[in-house]
């Protein structure tokens, strides 16, 4: 392969408040068995990338747990392998990452003892399938040093603010790059993927991080575009990266739609580490409509329009409609939960509810009762 693959899956983030207390936002739970990870993971097997590099920091137990055998990815160390490169701590040195290129920095010797003349850089919190030979192809048919993947947001409901915005000139060279601007110029926001050539990645490195220059974007890649070629690719299929509860919550009742579902369902799959659960227990009095369940849930109640991870129980006479319930939670008889995500290990009592809103459901964090 062409790449070497880095994921970075290391940031401390407020954006999904209680669901990253003590995970990180890569390991978040999504769609009924996945891990928001997996796509990323997914992303570079399924193009050939069989050497990747995943960058992590705060909130680690969770991402390991299940990064534990890189098998589920087909990321045998014989072909390349799939590395875990948390700060480097010695007696001398006590730095955690200060930035995205930091993170890079800190393990530059993965980018000097790899071959590959390209890096893919992405993010470990979108979901999305992209096979990332096509924006390498492009990378080469245009001769630049550092390429973009970009999205027009024009006609979604998503909010250019929360994005890097790019300008893009007829060649589909970068002009201009502004980092979550207030007052957007246009709605094409940069994915946070990119394919850069590595000896430019190695050298941009090297001269910035003794300035103190420490952003990946801010640093590196913006002032790069006035002495490199750095070029935009526009992506046009399904993507959204979960930076907001709101972005999580809508992520998720997305794959009770059918053409998100095919995302999962259809080659090339996206894989995850698997567990070995029993099949899902419907009982009499189940009620299910529209709705994605996990293995090793029970079923008593109604279920409607909701994603069920594994290992949930619904007791008789609860309703659960347009909500997302994590793993191992409890839900007592009588209840009623509506527009909400209630995280892993939650338990609600008999006859308790627990109400959002679509545009802002309401959130229980891990190993709450009421």
């Amino acid at each position: 392969m062409k790449a070497i693959g880095i994921i970075l899956a290391g940031g401390n983030s407020d954006r999904l408040g209680d669901l990253c207390k003590e995970r990180a936002i890569a390991a978040v739970p999504v769609g009924g068995s996945y891990r928001a990870i997996d796509f990323a993971l997914s992303n570079m097997t399924n193009s050939g990338i069989n050497k990747v590099a995943v960058i992590t920091q705060f909130n680690l137990r969770s991402l390991q747990d299940h990064l534990s055998a890189s098998k589920w990815w087909d990321f045998g160390s014989k072909k390349g392998g799939l590395f875990i490169l948390s700060p480097f701590r010695s007696q001398n040195d006590d730095n955690w990452y200060r930035g995205t290129a930091d993170s890079i920095y800190q393990n530059i010797s993965y980018l000097k003892k790899s071959n590959e003349p390209y890096v893919v850089i992405t993010s470990g919190d979108a979901i999305y399938k992209m096979d990332f030979n096509d924006i390498i192809n492009y990378h080469e048919e245009k001769g630049a040093d550092i390429t973009i993947a970009y999205k027009n947001l024009a006609g979604t409901s998503k909010d250019p603010k929360r994005y890097g915005i790019v300008e893009v000139d007829a060649d589909g060279r970068i002009t201009d790059f502004e980092e979550k601007p207030e007052n957007p110029k246009n709605t094409t926001a940069s994915m946070g993927i990119y394919v850069i050539r590595r000896d430019v990645l190695i050298d941009m490195l090297e001269k910035k991080i003794p300035e103190g220059k420490y952003n990946l974007v801010k640093d590196i890649i913006k002032p790069g575009r006035n002495i490199l070629k750095v070029y935009g690719y526009e992506y046009k299929p399904y993507w959204v990266t979960l930076n907001s509860t709101k972005a999580y919550y809508d992520a998720n009742m997305k794959f009770l739609k059918a053409d998100i579902r095919d995302l999962l369902l259809k080659e090339p799959y996206i894989y995850t580490k698997p567990k070995d659960d029993p099949p899902v227990k419907y009982n009499e009095t189940a009620k299910v409509k529209n709705s994605l369940i996990s293995g090793g849930t029970i079923v008593n109640g109604t279920v409607d329009s909701s994603v069920v991870f594994r290992k949930v129980y619904v007791s008789e006479g609860a309703v659960v409609k347009d909500s997302i319930i994590l793993e191992s939670t409890h839900i007592g008889k009588n209840c009623v939960i509506e527009n909400a995500i209630l995280d892993k290990e939650v338990v609600i009592s008999d006859g308790k509810s627990v109400i959002g809103t679509k545009d802002e459901p309401a959130v229980v964090a891990k190993g709450t009762v009421i």
